[in-house]
């Protein structure tokens, strides 16, 4: 009897379970929905991704600008590295 018992309560927690799910499911879908067809959301996704944007291209030149310094402190590079020594090998 307490197989059995258990295999009944299992099935039936399981059928209400998945029952509650799927109307979980739809009801956070429609919410989504009724969301992203909303104006205000729909204008808050346009700045956001105008902001994106602009950082990138900010993102972009600052970059471009640390590359070319960089460029130009190696080609202004004499070669003279007296200062630099090795380290002699471990005994």
């Amino acid at each position: 009897m307490g197989k059995m018992g258990f295999l009944v309560g299992f099935g039936a927690g399981y059928v209400l379970g998945a029952k509650a799910g799927t109307e979980r499911y739809d009801q956070l879908r429609r919410l989504y929905d009724n969301l992203s067809a909303s104006p205000a959301v729909r204008q808050a996704r346009g700045k956001a991704k105008d902001a994106a944007t602009s950082g990138l291209g900010s993102a972009k030149d600052a970059a471009s600008g640390s590359v070319a310094k960089v460029r130009d402190a190696v080609k202004r590079d004499d070669g003279d590295h007296s200062g630099l020594t090795v380290a002699p090998p471990p005994t």
